[in-house]
């Protein structure tokens, strides 16, 4: 009963709601954009956005090893992949400035995609086209200083069954071409609410979990070693989180 409660409040109330949150916040996004820059607007719309979906939703988000971050540093983010809820526990909760490399489908989405790329900043990458996608993550380069971030989600794609797929090496080359130290970062929780290939969404909890950061490696040896590094290090909380579902309050 409960379950049936919750799907018709999910699809009847909230959903509404959120599409007209999503239009609100991208319009404004849009229009602050011009003046303040992607680093406040963003904290202005993209972070309560985010925050919405979750709280309203019925996920309870926690974060652990905040001490990790230095907020003038900037970094490579580095996390596993399971949801799309993962988008909006890092926007709402990891309270770093970042900006997102997103495949290019994500720029057709009505009102989410404009926002992203004129408001936000974000980087999208044509995965079928290498000189297009090179090109892109040049242009990203030239965003991630004073403390602004770029995140890499470096599988690819969202894990079916909760295990780290094999990595790839763009996010670690551009810690090698920047100079910038890998933040690794493990989400625990995301597939439970909310399943790759599934629409239904069930109320849980999340953990975030931020690694201490790595140092850029310098020659092609030490990439390969931070890849497996990196990996090693999101692993370790994935085995050790408890995020079992359930249906907590939406307090965060």
């Amino acid at each position: 009963m409960a379950r049936l409660i919750y799907l018709l409040y999910f699809w009847l109330l909230f959903m509404p709601a959120l599409v007209l949150v999503t239009v609100f916040f991208g319009a404004l996004c849009l229009a602050l954009a011009p003046f303040l820059g992607p680093r406040t607007t963003g904290r202005l719309t993209a972070v309560p956005w985010a925050r919405f979906g979750l709280m309203f939703s019925g996920i309870n988000v926690r974060v652990l090893g905040r001490e990790h971050v230095d907020p003038k540093q900037s970094y490579v983010i580095v996390a596993n992949h399971l949801s799309h809820y993962d988008i909006w526990a890092l926007y709402g909760w990891l309270g770093i400035d970042i900006r997102w490399v997103a495949k290019k489908e994500v720029r057709s989405i009505p009102v989410i995609g404009i926002a992203c790329e004129v408001g936000l900043g974000h980087v999208f990458i044509d995965r079928a086209d290498t000189r297009s996608a090179v090109s892109s993550l040049e242009q990203a380069k030239q965003r991630i200083v004073s403390g602004t971030s770029i995140i890499f989600f470096p599988e690819g794609t969202r894990s079916h069954d909760g295990h780290l797929q094999p990595f790839k090496k763009g996010a670690f080359r551009m810690a090698q071409d920047l100079g910038l130290p890998v933040l690794p970062i493990s989400i625990e929780g995301t597939r439970h609410v909310l399943p790759k290939g599934s629409a239904l969404v069930t109320p849980g909890n999340i953990t975030i979990t931020i690694h201490p950061p790595l140092p850029a490696p310098d020659t092609e040896g030490a990439l390969d070693e931070l890849m497996a590094r990196s990996r090693a290090a999101i692993e370790s909380s994935l085995e050790q989180t408890d995020v079992s579902p359930g249906w907590p309050d939406a307090r965060a």
